[in-house]
């Protein structure tokens, strides 16, 4: 869950972008920031998770609005989109975002997220290799859960 200081960071990121879109500024936009921000920030959810969360919580909210309102946070920069193979799309909070990868279990589909300095040593060695400023990369390891009685099999 990000910190009080983070979300209104990003509410008033939000509203400049709006603003400077000529977008309406309605409470079901900011609802929606306000409860993907309330997620731990290493959980990735899909549009219908996040419609049944906050329809749980009250809200009266179509998923088109959730649709569009993530689509305009990803392009201002405070969420991140993730395709993982045959799933939906996930969104993750981006403002505090540092660049990390993903393995995905092919059984139990739980993602987890790591980082590692030598990947950064092979990206830059692939950008020597190919006279390239390499910018940014996306690395997904898939792989079957061999975690003995693996809670997330049960769930899965």
């Amino acid at each position: 869950m990000a910190e009080k200081s983070v979300l209104e960071k990003a509410k008033k990121i939000f509203e400049n972008f709006l603003s400077r879109q000529g977008s309406r500024k309605t409470p079901e936009r900011f609802s929606v920031i306000d409860e993907l921000y309330a997620l731990p920030q290493d959980e990735h959810i899909d549009v219908e998770g996040l419609f049944l969360l906050m329809r749980n919580k009250g809200y009266s909210i179509s998923r088109a609005t959730i649709y569009n309102t993530l689509d305009l946070l990803v392009e201002c920069g405070l969420a991140v989109k993730h395709q993982f193979k045959d799933k939906v799309a996930l969104y993750e909070q981006a403002l505090t975002y540092k660049h990390h990868d993903h393995h995905v279990c092919n059984q139990c589909r739980k993602i987890r997220e790591f980082s590692d300095e030598r990947i950064n040593l092979i990206k830059e060695a692939m950008g020597k290799e190919f006279q390239s400023a390499i910018s940014s990369h996306s690395l997904v390891l898939y792989g079957d859960c061999q975690i003995p009685d693996c809670e997330n099999l049960k769930l899965g």
